[in-house]
């Protein structure tokens, strides 16, 4: 029997905490090892049994998240899922998490309708999971028995036509998906990009609102504008849109307009967004115009779709494993054939842009 992964609940909310165990617990392979209520109470608990997994709340009594986030990454890495609210004001917060070498972000479970908690244990336990194979490194310091529903495909949101997309044009799109580890990974590749690359549409695993001031960290570090979509806006030379938080994005095309639709509907290959939604739409939009990137991030979204960009004339690349966060979705891609080329984070952009 598969060795569990043993996980360390950190939350001031008893609420919160009793959630999260209740949540975790309902995923056969997933244990939980133990809760706090903050950091200092999570050394102790760490000194007799080391985790696999932490959750770790950001605002905590005595010691915040970030503070102890910083010091675990620069003594002892053990994979961190930050676990914070929908409040914007706790958003930025949250990402600098992200980078201090924290793998995830959840959203607090929550009440809320039947398909809204059933989402939810899929987020939060893929999330542990994706975490306990993440490849860390040392960060220097700067001061159940529950019934998971069936896994979707893409034809839930958009079905594959058996039309293919308009010859190819000098226009050309860059669609690219990431997942667990793909915040920094997108940082790289976006600063790297030229004003006056092509229009880039981004699907990154995120929870809803984290998106905003996601795109606006990256929009004050790139040469390139970068946004969080909107419904109807234009894919644009020199500007990058990233799928807003718990929306699916689609790429349209009306005459030699390129432009995203936002949409809801249901998980696809467990997220929404969806890379597989996007990819598809970008097949069937662009075709041959396309380029396709899938980079870090455990599971399989974006691995059809990718084939499917690469049967309609797309080239298409994918991160290697030594620069993966977690190797899932290129690896995926490549088992099913769709990927041209597989190269490291640091040579995806230049490679992208020279097309």
């Amino acid at each position: 029997m598969p060795k569990k992964i043993k996980v360390l609940i950190v939350d001031d909310s008893a609420l919160v905490r009793q959630a999260l165990e209740s949540v975790l617990s309902s995923d056969p392979e997933i244990e939980v090892l133990g809760t706090a209520a903050d950091p200092y109470a999570a050394v102790q608990k760490m000194r007799v049994e080391a985790p696999d997994v932490i959750t770790l709340d950001i605002e905590m009594p005595r010691m915040d998240g970030l503070t102890f986030l910083r010091k675990l990454m620069a003594q002892n890495p053990i994979p961190t899922v930050i676990c914070s609210s929908l409040a914007e004001a706790g958003s930025s917060t949250a990402l600098a998490a992200l980078e201090a070498g924290a793998v995830e972000i959840i959203q607090k479970p929550t009440l809320g309708t039947k398909q809204f908690i059933e989402e939810s244990q899929i987020r939060v336990c893929d999330a542990v999971k994706a975490a306990a194979r993440a490849r860390l490194v040392k960060k220097k310091v700067d001061a159940s028995t529950t019934r998971i529903p069936p896994k979707l495909n893409a034809d839930s949101v958009i079905k594959r036509s058996a039309s293919r997309s308009m010859i190819r044009t000098t226009d050309r799109v860059i669609a690219v998906g990431a997942s667990t580890g793909g915040t920094e990974a997108l940082k790289v590749f976006l600063e790297a990009m030229p004003e006056d690359c092509h229009g880039i549409v981004i699907v990154q695993h995120m929870p809803e609102q984290f998106t905003t001031k996601f795109a606006e960290r990256l929009d004050q570090t790139c040469r390139i504008t970068v946004k969080e979509a909107h419904h109807g806006d234009s894919v644009l030379t020199g500007q990058a849109l990233i799928a807003p938080g718990n929306h699916h994005m689609l790429l349209r095309r009306s005459g030699a307009r390129y432009f995203v639709e936002i949409a809801g509907g249901p998980l696809v290959c467990r997220h929404r967004p969806s890379v597989d939604v996007l990819f598809r739409s970008a097949a069937e939009y662009a075709g041959s115009n396309a380029v396709g990137v899938i980079m870090t991030g455990m599971g399989d979204d974006g691995a059809q779709g990718m084939s499917e960009m690469k049967e309609s004339g797309a080239t298409t690349f994918a991160q290697d494993e030594q620069t993966c966060v977690v190797f899932g979705m290129p690896q995926e891609a490549i088992k099913r054939g769709g990927v041209d080329r597989v190269l490291p984070l640091g040579a995806l952009a230049g490679a992208v842009a020279r097309l």
